[in-house]
């Protein structure tokens, strides 16, 4: 049961790395000229500040899952055989995995909340709808918001396996007490 889990975990984990650094790449690479009036107005991503969090943010998941990827890969490999660090490096592993979901859950949900200002605008502020004008650009951001809220999800069910192997090692009965002591 125990490699069928790890299994899954570097699947998930696999594909949440892809959609990290797809979300990267769509947002940082996205930009757009037009003519607005009189002069050439272009949009990138480094225009709005939760966009430039965003693909930080995403760039460090992503090296994190390959970096917990590969500790996958070593454990398989060595088929578990850590001894005694194995229950601190489960609880590294559990707080990490929880701090890249919640990290990347907030990262995502600013972006959105900016990027909804970019589509609505806000006349309080005298600041003008960007979408209209940069349909491109919007489509684009859209898709990597899409897709980072994929990862975000992958993520989560990810740090529920990482608690998983975390507390099975504990006995049900004592508090805090390692099975077999």
């Amino acid at each position: 049961m125990a490699l069928e889990i790890a299994k899954i975990e570097a699947i998930l984990r696999g594909i949440a790395i892809l959609l990290l650094v797809s979300t990267a790449c769509l947002a940082g690479l996205d930009s757009q000229t037009k003519f607005v009036i009189v002069y050439e107005k272009e949009v990138t991503y480094k225009d709005l500040n939760a966009l430039v969090v965003l693909v930080r943010v995403d760039a460090v998941a992503a090296a994190y899952n390959l970096l917990q990827l590969c500790r996958c890969s070593v454990s398989g490999w060595s088929q578990g055989n850590f001894k005694g660090s194995y229950r601190y490096l489960s609880w590294a592993c559990c707080v990490l995995d929880q701090l890249a979901a919640y990290t990347t859950f907030a990262a995502h949900s600013a972006a959105l909340g900016h990027s909804v200002l970019v589509l609505t605008g806000a006349k309080v502020f005298q600041w003008m709808k960007w979408c209209n004008r940069f349909t491109r650009f919007c489509f684009q951001i859209g898709g990597a918001l899409t897709c980072g809220y994929i990862a975000s999800v992958l993520m989560a069910m990810i740090s529920f396996i990482s608690a998983f192997n975390l507390f099975r090692l504990y006995s049900p009965k004592h508090f805090l007490r390692l099975k077999g002591t």
